[in-house]
């Protein structure tokens, strides 16, 4: 690098001065170098200053830069401005390094100053995002022409374009850029210019570029206009051909002839002396150019220059005043123009036009209207508001209706509805449920919102189904029922499994115990054992704890009382959770419907759904990427728009007379309202779709007086007015206090608990029939036994059950032969108690 520097002064070359448009990266490079050979290097778009470099800096002396220094140009704007927290965007070193010289100058005083840097259109997006959900309003932004215009273009798209924001452009052809979209609204835009568009050197320069785009050069391509860029590069030559016209006038120029016999060594280095004769002539070149007054300082710096402040108002950019390096008061503002681009208007003897649209309950007529006239014909919440923020900001208004019926929408290039009428300038603000939307945003204004929404789904009511006979059981599902049947008798079982192997669950049968069944009526032999857990008795026990209701026997084992440790912790936690739940599911009533989300809706082919057109929520669907809501948008744009009704009262009426065939997407905020209306049959299902807001509408002739309403709007909020004024119109005059509700708890009725009776009654049946049996098989086994009828035995098994007298079978058969001797056969002895076994271990006999 070095050597191919060193060529240009070598033999043949001869330079004297080089101009380059450097790089932040390199200008450490481009300063050794002209520092070596003694070069001037002049730079024609950057500042020293700005990148940083102070004024007696050694390393670039040969550094000339032609571009202002814009730092301390920012400097008076944000102390004028009292700024104390902003936030700068930048895409490039250079602006890292503008950016670094301002918070130099900024560091004596307190600031929070928030920095990111834009590296493409997503970036651009969510750096706008956080700034706005962060507060910082107030936006330097040093970024070039395409991204500039990127910035421009998302803006809106954020809503970052009221008054309450304010930009600074570092760009020096802001004023070139297309604000229109800007002009009327309340944003505030300010920019820098250093081009004297009515110089002659400028107007000369113009005139040459119009030249160049009538023959159709390509040079002028992609030129929409004459940029700062091009009047630094024409007033570059003017300085380059004006000091070679010092050195010639001077008799300097023999340098020419000196450097011309001198050769670089292998290295790159000099072999001449030191000469600073150009640097010197190329300080004391001063002219009026194109990008204003030309002159250098010591450090070789741009001096004497003026750079103009713009900003932006409702007929595009305009200077506000003027700031002069070389002034004592360098920052100056025209008379009556303070840079914030306000244009304030007297309402006091103005009536403001209210366009407004009949809709529940925002805006409704009185009845009879002949007994009304003027704003007086009209009640609702519309109205209610109305008269609050009246009572905040006084004003005169006056009410009308829109002429279409419609919110507004962009139709072939033309808004219609409230909007339209705010965009021509036929009504000044709209107080209706106008939702705020970027496309609105663009052509008027919003105050900030006093209702907040979203697009909600309406179906007819469903009639609410009665309990099932088994609702009891609904707490749980089949499969936790069918897991605690296997789980009893899982349980039953190893319960009687382990009592079986466990010698603690055995016990010496007792003696003198009557023979019971289990032992047909025969004597227990000495030595035998029992065991309390037979299966029988292990379901029993398992089913006493899942009922809560203990049992006769308890395990004596430590493996048994685990597993009945365990089966109460279970039973504990599954009864208790039953319980919680039991209480609503038999006081709750329920709606049964098919509908529950959008997604229901697309995948249903028995219910068509519609919304209002021409309005937000139309807009919405057509604009989604949403697969979900553009398969929607489809369907509804595919029916010749015969599920689209012009008004909310013409969809909810079909929603009603459709038997539940027809849903209706409509904002939440009539949604609720209408569900409170009578025959009390709507309803909402399922989430919002969006979120959104409603917000007065405002024309951009009206910025001040908008931001007066925004004002009143908040202090309503904070005051809970708009909140009793929504309680008032939605619920208060609502006429379906009890039955809309979706579910209520209400006392039980023999439906909700008539399978637990049914349960009972076949249970007490099922142990009748189980006695009846017991009676039957009883009964036929002792008439066997006693040889005995069937019938005379079933006598007197009544008998005892009746009577309680254990009498005699064959007594009741034969009673004279009972009288006469008694029959060895049939006459039941006591059993003796044993005797006990001696200790030697003979037998004694019985």
């Amino acid at each position: 690098m070095a050597q191919k520097v060193c060529s240009l002064f070598s033999i043949g070359k001869g330079a004297l001065l080089i101009s380059a448009d450097v790089e932040p990266p390199l200008i450490g490079t481009a300063a050794s170098y002209s520092g070596t050979f003694q070069m001037p290097i002049i730079i024609p778009s950057l500042s020293k200053r700005d990148l940083g470099y102070q004024t007696k800096d050694p390393s670039t002396k040969y550094l000339v830069s032609l571009m202002p220094s814009l730092v301390p140009v920012l400097f008076d704007v944000i102390q004028f401005r009292q700024w104390t927290r902003f936030a700068f965007i930048y895409d490039s070193d250079k602006g890292l390094l503008r950016l670094h010289a301002l918070m130099e100058k900024l560091s004596f005083r307190k600031f929070d100053v928030a920095f990111r840097k834009a590296e493409g259109e997503v970036s651009m997006i969510q750096i706008l995002r956080e700034f706005r959900d962060s507060d910082y309003h107030r936006i330097i932004c040093d970024t070039n022409v395409a991204n500039t215009r990127l910035l421009m273009e998302k803006i809106p798209l954020l809503g970052m374009l009221t008054s309450s924001y304010h930009y600074i452009f570092l760009d020096l052809d802001i004023g070139k850029v297309n604000l229109e979209k800007f002009q009327l609204g309340g944003m505030n835009i300010t920019g820098f210019s250093i081009v004297n568009e009515t110089s002659q050197r400028f107007q000369l320069l113009k005139t040459y570029y119009e030249e160049l785009r009538r023959n159709n050069m390509s040079i002028t391509r992609n030129m929409e206009y004459v940029s700062y860029r091009s009047a630094l590069m024409m007033d570059l030559v003017n300085v380059m051909a004006k000091t070679m016209y010092i050195l010639i006038r001077d008799n300097k120029f023999k340098l020419f002839k000196d450097r011309g016999q001198r050769s670089c060594g292998s290295d790159g280095s000099r072999h001449w002396g030191i000469d600073k004769t150009v640097l010197k002539s190329l300080k004391t070149v001063s002219f009026d150019g194109a990008s204003g007054p030309v002159s250098f300082d010591s450090f070789g710096e741009r001096s004497n220059y003026v750079v103009r402040i713009l900003n932006l108002f409702s007929n595009g950019m305009r200077e506000v005043g003027t700031w002069q390096s070389d002034a004592k008061t360098r920052l100056k503002f025209s008379a009556g123009a303070y840079g914030d681009g306000t244009d304030r208007v007297d309402f006091n003897n103005k009536t403001i036009i209210v366009t407004s649209i009949l809709e529940e309950p925002y805006m409704m007529r009185k009845e009879p209207r002949h007994l009304y006239s003027g704003n007086d014909r009209f009640h609702g919440y519309a109205i209610d508001l109305l008269e609050e923020i009246v009572k905040k900001f006084p004003f005169k208004y006056r009410i009308q209706l829109v002429r279409d019926n419609t919110y507004g929408i962009l139709v072939n290039n033309t808004w219609n509805g409230m909007v339209g009428e705010l965009v021509r300038g036929e009504a000044d603000i709209a107080v209706a449920p106008l939702t705020i939307i970027s496309d609105r945003e663009r052509v008027i204004d919003f105050t900030k919102p006093f209702m907040s929404l979203g697009i909600s789904i309406m179906i007819k009511k469903p009639h609410t189904t009665k309990p099932d006979v088994f609702s009891f059981m609904h707490p749980l599902s089949y499969e936790i029922w069918m897991c605690i049947v296997l789980a009893y008798a899982g349980v039953s079982v190893v319960l009687f499994l382990v009592s079986r192997f466990s010698p603690k669950e055995w016990y010496p049968v007792e003696y003198t115990r009557v023979p019971t069944d289990e032992t047909n009526g025969a004597s227990p032999s000495q030595g035998q054992t029992t065991n309390d857990f037979s299966i029988t008795n292990s379901l029993w026990f398992s089913f006493g704890a899942l009922m809560q209701q203990g049992s006769d026997i308890s395990p004596r084992s430590l493996s048994g009382r685990i597993v009945g440790g365990v089966w109460w912790f279970f039973t504990l936690i599954i009864i208790s959770s039953y319980t919680a739940n039991l209480a609503a599911f038999l006081t709750v009533e329920r709606m049964v419907t098919d509908i529950q989300s959008a997604q229901d809706l697309v995948n249903s082919k028995d219910v068509s759904y519609g919304m209002v057109g021409a309005g937000s929520t139309e807009e919405f669907f057509r604009q989604s990427n949403i697969p979900l809501y553009v398969d929607m948008w489809n369907y509804m744009n595919s029916t010749e728009r015969s599920v689209l009704v012009t008004s909310n009262e013409q969809g909810v009426e079909r929603v009603r007379h459709m038997n539940g065939k027809f849903a209706f997407l409509v904002e939440s905020t009539l949604n609720e309202y209408f569900s409170q209306q009578k025959p009390c049959d709507t309803m909402k299902v399922g989430q919002n779709l969006d979120s959104k807001s409603y917000g007065i509408g405002v024309s951009r002739n009206f910025t001040t007086f908008r931001d007066d309403l925004t004002l009143a709007v908040l202090q309503l909020r904070e005051e809970g007015v708009l909140d009793a004024l929504k309680k008032r119109w939605w619920f208060d005059k609502g006429q379906c206090h009890e039955a809309n509700s979706d579910s209520g708890s209400n006392a039980l009725t023999l439906s909700n608990v008539a399978g637990v009776f049914y349960i009972l009654v076949g249970g007490l049946a099922l142990a009748l029939l189980s006695a009846i049996v017991e009676f039957y098989c009883k009964s036929r086994s002792q008439s066997r036994k006693q040889k005995t009828s069937l019938a005379a035995a079933m006598r007197a098994k009544v008998r005892l059950s009746v009577t309680g007298e254990n009498a005699d079978l064959a007594s009741q058969l034969h009673p004279k032969a009972n009288t006469s001797a008694p029959s060895t056969e049939t006459e039941t002895t006591p059993v003796d108690k044993p005797k006990v076994p001696p200790k030697d271990g003979s037998q004694t006999e019985v």
